[in-house]
C-alpha cells in the first residue's frame, strides 16, 4: 500500500478519508483471512484455531501473574510472579446441573503447576478471562456494515489519540475496544488480575509482601481456584490426586505458602519487644494477622482475639481459665451428641475437678440436634454450654444462634466450636452472640498449629492466665507478677509467629473467593454426591441432616471402612475413616466408625464422580 508523505506540520488536518484507507489497506494485507470476518464461526473447529474464522490461538499461553513460576511442565518465564493472579473467575453455576462437567466449564491455557485441565469448549482468544483479552483477538463489533474494519473497535488508535501521538503528548481516553476488554467482573481502569494488589502496612516494606486484593470480588470459578493449589496436581497410585478429607485439614492455595515462605525470608523474627526493624516488620504482619482474624469473626476489637495452637487448645483455655473460675460442685455443664472429642474431654475433665455435672444434648436420627431436649436441660444451675455449630462426624450444621440465646436466658455462658464452620459458612460472633468461639487455622485453608479464640471482652478481662512466661507479663519480682491486659495475657512465651501471619493470608484468600460463593457451590457439590451415592446398594447414609456441611458419611455392608478407604486410596482419592474424633455420635447410630468423604471448594464433579465409581464397583462385588 502507498503511504503519503507527512506535512511537516503537525497540527495540520489530517484526511480522515486517507486514515481510513490505509487502515483497510493494511488489515487487508495481513496474513491470513481471519480479521475479515470477525464474528465467531461455529465451525471452526480444528484444533489450534480459534472460533474467529481461523485465527490461530496461541498454545501454552500463561495466564498473567500465575501463582507459581516456571515448571518443566509450563511455560518458562522470568518476572515476578503474584500468588492467584492467574485468573478472572466468571459467574457461579449450579454443580447440580453441571453434572459431570464442572472443570470443562471454563477454558485456561495450560498451568505452568502441570495440573491437568479438560479441553477447552471455546478458544482461550474468545474467553471472558484475561489471557482473552490479552491475545488481542478482534470481537465481533470490528466489522462495519460494509465489510470493512473499524481500527478503534480492534483496539487500533482513534484519530484523537493519532493526533496526540503526532504532537508528542499523551491525552488519550479509553477507547470502546478498550473498556469492552476489560472483563466485566473489574472496573475498566483496574487490573483485571484475581488476586493483584498488595496492601501497604508499616515501614514501607510490605509493598511486596504477597497478599490477597479485598477490593474486588470475582464470581467463583472452580478451575481457577484449583490452579491456586498446588498439591492438587499430586498424583497418589498413578492417578490424580482426589482430595476428599477437608474435615481432617485442608489444602493451602499458593498465596500462603508463598506468605509463610516470604516472612521467614524477609521479617523472620520475635515481635513486640526489639527496636530494630525486623522485629517491627514481624510484629506488624503478627498483629494485621490478628486484625484480619477479627474481621473475619466480626468480632468488635483485636483486643478479642487470642492466638493459640488450634481449637483443641482454644477449648482448654476456656476451661481451664474462666472454667476453673466459675464452676463450683453441684453446677451444670452441656454439650451435644455431635461433639468432637476436643469439646468433651476439657468440660470432663473440668466436671471431675469441680464436682460438677456434664449433660448432654440428643440428637434425632437424621444427626440433628433437639431442641425441646436442650430446653429441658437447661436451669439455673447451668454454667456453660459448649456447642460444635458443624459436626465433623455428620455434617450437621447445629442452629447455634438460638442455641446461644436459650443459653443466655438461663444465664450460661456459651462457647461454639467453629472448627469445622469457619471455611464453609460466613461468621459472625457478634451476631451469633457466642461467649467464647474457637477454630483451628488448618481447616480454613491455613497453616497447622495456629488457632484462634475469640472472647467477648468483658470475659476476657477478667479471667485468670493460663500459662505463666514472657510475653504475657507487664512487671515481675519475686513477690509478684503484673499480667498482661487480653490478648497477650493469654499468649505466654513466643507464639507461633509465622503461622498466624499465614493465617492472615488464607483469610485473605477465602475473603476474595467469598464465603457465600464458597457455600452455595459446596451446598451444589453436595446434593450431587448424595444424590449418587444414597442409591448405591449396601450404602447406608449416617447424618442426613436438612441443614448439612459439605460432609457425607457412610458404611457400605461387606466391607470394612478400611477396606472401601484403601479401595478409594488405590484410585487416588484419599478419604478419612474411622471414628473422626467422634465416638459418642457414631455410637449413636450403633457404629465404631464410617467412610467420610468431606468435599471443599476446590473439588469437582468429577471427582465425585470417580470416588462413585469405586464405591459402585465395591458394591456390585460383594452384593
Amino acid at each position: 500500500m502507498t503511504i503519503p508523505t507527512p506535512t511537516s506540520e503537525l497540527d495540520s488536518p489530517i484526511d480522515v478519508s486517507t486514515l481510513a484507507q490505509l487502515a483497510n489497506e493494511f488489515f487487508a494485507a495481513l496474513p491470513g483471512d481471519g480479521l475479515k470476518a470477525a464474528a465467531p464461526t461455529p465451525t471452526s473447529t480444528i484444533p489450534g484455531t480459534s472460533a474467529l474464522g481461523g485465527v490461530a490461538a496461541p498454545v501454552n499461553v500463561l495466564p498473567a501473574g500465575t501463582s507459581l513460576g516456571p515448571t518443566a511442565n509450563g511455560p518458562q518465564l522470568t518476572g515476578t510472579y503474584v500468588s492467584g493472579a492467574n485468573m478472572v473467575p466468571q459467574s457461579p453455576n449450579s454443580a447440580v446441573s453441571m453434572v459431570a462437567s464442572t472443570p470443562a466449564l471454563i477454558p485456561h491455557s495450560v498451568a505452568p503447576n502441570g495440573l491437568p485441565d479438560s479441553a477447552a469448549i471455546v478458544p482461550p482468544a474468545v474467553d471472558g478471562r484475561s489471557g482473552g483479552v490479552a491475545l488481542g483477538v478482534p470481537q465481533a463489533h470490528g466489522q462495519l456494515p460494509d465489510g470493512s474494519l473499524d481500527a478503534v473497535a480492534l483496539g487500533f488508535p482513534g484519530l484523537e489519540e493519532i493526533k496526540a501521538l503526532l504532537s508528542g503528548i499523551d491525552h488519550r481516553q479509553p477507547t470502546h475496544a478498550q473498556t469492552s476488554a476489560t472483563p466485566p467482573s473489574a472496573p475498566a481502569n483496574s487490573t483485571s488480575f484475581y488476586f493483584a494488589a498488595p496492601e501497604r502496612q508499616a515501614h514501607g516494606f510490605s509493598d511486596r509482601v504477597p497478599q490477597a486484593d479485598h477490593n474486588r470480588h470475582p464470581p467463583f470459578d472452580v478451575n481457577a481456584v484449583r490452579r491456586d493449589f498446588p498439591i492438587l496436581q499430586e498424583r497418589v497410585n498413578g492417578k490424580q490426586l482426589v482430595w476428599f478429607d477437608n474435615a481432617a485439614t485442608t489444602h493451602k492455595p499458593q498465596a500462603v505458602i508463598d506468605r509463610l515462605a516470604y516472612f521467614y525470608a524477609h521479617e523472620n523474627s520475635n515481635i513486640h519487644r526489639a527496636a530494630h526493624e525486623l522485629a517491627a516488620r514481624a510484629t506488624d504482619a503478627y498483629e494485621a494477622a490478628r486484625a484480619k482474624v477479627k474481621d473475619f469473626l466480626g468480632a468488635g476489637s483485636v483486643e478479642e482475639i487470642i492466638f493459640v495452637r488450634g481449637a483443641t487448645e482454644a477449648i482448654n483455655l476456656v476451661a481451664k481459665t474462666w472454667g476453673v473460675q466459675n464452676v463450683q460442685a453441684g453446677d451444670e455443664i452441656i454439650v451435644s451428641h455431635l461433639e468432637h472429642h476436643a469439646n468433651i474431654v476439657p468440660w470432663q475433665q473440668l466436671a471431675a475437678d469441680k464436682g460438677a455435672l456434664l449433660r448432654v444434648i440428643p440428637v434425632d436420627e437424621s444427626g440433628q440436634v433437639l431442641l425441646d431436649e436442650y430446653k429441658k436441660l437447661l436451669n439455673d444451675r447451668t454454667k456453660i454450654v459448649a456447642v460444635t455449630q458443624v459436626s465433623n462426624a455428620l455434617g450437621t450444621v447445629v442452629p447455634v444462634k438460638e442455641m446461644v440465646a436459650l443459653a443466655h436466658r438461663a444465664g450460661a455462658v456459651a462457647l461454639v466450636d467453629g472448627a469445622q464452620s469457619v471455611s464453609h459458612l460466613r461468621v459472625n460472633v457478634q451476631d451469633m452472640d457466642a461467649d467464647f468461639f474457637v477454630f483451628s487455622g488448618h481447616k480454613v485453608f491455613g497453616p497447622t498449629g495456629i488457632g484462634v479464640v475469640y472472647g467477648k471482652h468483658d470475659l476476657l478481662e477478667h479471667m485468670p492466665p493460663w500459662q505463666g512466661g514472657g510475653n504475657m507479663i507487664a512487671d515481675v519480682t519475686f513477690e509478684k507478677t503484673i499480667y498482661q491486659a487480653a490478648p497477650n495475657r493469654f499468649e505466654a512465651g513466643t507464639g507461633n509467629i509465622a503461622d498466624a501471619v499465614g493465617l492472615g493470608a488464607a483469610i485473605d484468600y477465602v475473603q476474595r473467593v467469598g464465603l457465600e460463593n464458597i457455600a452455595r457451590y459446596e451446598h451444589d457439590l453436595l446434593a450431587y454426591a448424595t444424590h449418587h451415592l444414597k442409591p448405591i446398594p449396601g450404602v447406608r447414609l449416617v447424618g442426613t441432616a436438612h441443614d448439612k456441611a459439605s460432609v457425607l458419611s457412610f458404611v457400605l455392608k461387606g466391607y470394612t471402612t478400611d477396606e472401601v478407604g484403601q479401595a478409594l486410596n488405590q484410585e487416588g482419592i484419599a478419604v478419612r475413616t474411622g471414628h473422626h474424633c467422634a465416638q459418642p455420635i457414631l455410637r449413636r447410630f450403633g457404629l465404631e466408625t464410617t467412610v467420610r468423604p468431606s468435599l471443599a471448594f476446590y473439588n469437582t464433579c468429577e471427582e465425585v464422580d470417580r470416588f462413585i465409581a469405586v464405591v459402585r464397583r465395591l458394591s456390585s462385588s460383594r452384593l
